[in-house]
């Protein structure tokens, strides 16, 4: 649907190379990208072919460093287009791409994982059957399996004597699905799986169907500088009377995420009459974006530690990391004001 929409016209494709050009010049102004040969070349929506699977892939990379621009486009689209089923279509793909359900989420992570896992003891076999049949039907010579492993293009002498069967099960099957296995846990391990589980429980989907009051409990004793003991005590008090009064407004029953939770309980002032569970809601909705946060911190070290600056010291380097990062802001502060602010502080040397 997303390729049908945004890329079904030349005008809609030029549109999505306008806004693309756009970025990429103001990245380049204030060096946040490299320049050299073969980079930052121009990305588009291809259609992946039904049989190359590396197309697909190639297609979802270029949706990832497009997401931005391709929620312009879309927002473009439904507010202006030319057809009111584009229109309609444009604001289904927006909504759909923008909505996150953390539930389902969390419980595919966890499926993934046990299927790979049980992939990894007792698939072997059936693997193995499936190559061998594709490789009959398509006249491809199938080594011995109890052979001795010989290598292609590399010496014997730097091998380890083993069969096929050994090589393609220990060094290509399992070796792969263990790679896979350790990037899940990587960036899922328990205890951010224990997080976004106990996030989830906010969720208002479905009447807050997925509401739990100790997993929120929880939630609150991951922030001990937010909520005391007390303050425990007090928030097991106010989610009670908060679950209550939530199932019987029918503003609050039409809810798909925990922002527009937050905007209702603002607009309704809620927000004063439950302020533990405000607080809380705000802290989930804060920890996506300081966690962006943080990861664009770290990227944007390796464009100011450089080799130049390579023994830079701590302050100066927070100094030079602020006003990087910040660029948009600092960019809008004229050099004028600039020197006035430098001239107006302590003793120093200033040109007439």
């Amino acid at each position: 649907m997303l390729l049908n929409v945004v890329g079904v016209s030349c005008k809609r494709r030029e549109l999505i190379r306008e806004i693309q050009a756009q970025k990429l010049a103001q990245a380049l102004e204030v060096d946040e990208l490299e320049i050299g040969f073969g980079l930052n070349q121009e990305l588009g929506l291809k259609r992946p072919g039904d049989t190359r699977w590396s197309s697909h892939y190639k297609t979802l990379l270029n949706v990832m460093d497009l997401f931005s621009t391709i929620f312009k486009v879309l927002m473009i689209i439904g507010k202006d287009g030319s057809k009111s089923e584009d229109k309609c279509k444009a604001q289904g793909i927006f909504y759909s791409m923008e909505d996150q359900d953390i539930i389902n989420a969390t419980r595919l992570v966890s499926l993934t994982k046990c299927q790979l896992q049980k992939m990894r003891e007792d698939g072997w076999e059936i693997h193995l059957n499936k190559v061998i049949s594709f490789c009959n039907i398509h006249g491809i010579v199938v080594p011995d399996l109890e052979a001795c492993y010989i290598p292609h293009g590399r010496s014997k002498r730097f091998v380890q004597q083993v069969t096929y069967r050994h090589h393609f099960r220990i060094d290509v099957f399992i070796e792969i699905i263990d790679l896979l296995l350790q990037e899940f846990n990587n960036r899922f391990d328990e205890v951010n799986m224990e997080l976004i589980r106990c996030m989830a429980c906010f969720n208002p989907r479905d009447g807050f169907s997925s509401f739990d009051k100790e997993s929120v409990l929880k939630l609150a004793t991951f922030y001990p500088s937010d909520f005391s003991s007390i303050d425990l005590r007090t928030l097991e008090c106010q989610l009670d009377i908060f679950m209550e009064d939530m199932k019987r407004d029918n503003d609050f029953q039409n809810l798909q995420d925990i922002s527009s939770l937050s905007m209702n309980l603002v607009e309704t002032k809620r927000d004063v009459a439950y302020p533990l569970v405000f607080l809380l809601i705000k802290l989930i909705l804060i920890l996506p974006v300081a966690t962006a946060s943080v990861e664009r911190v770290f990227s944007g070290m390796t464009f100011v530690k450089n080799k130049l600056r390579n023994r830079i010291g701590d302050q100066p380097l927070n100094d030079c990391l602020v006003t990087f990062i910040e660029k948009e802001m600092f960019l809008q502060v004229s050099d004028d004001d600039i020197v006035h602010r430098f001239e107006e502080m302590k003793t120093r040397r200033k040109i007439n």
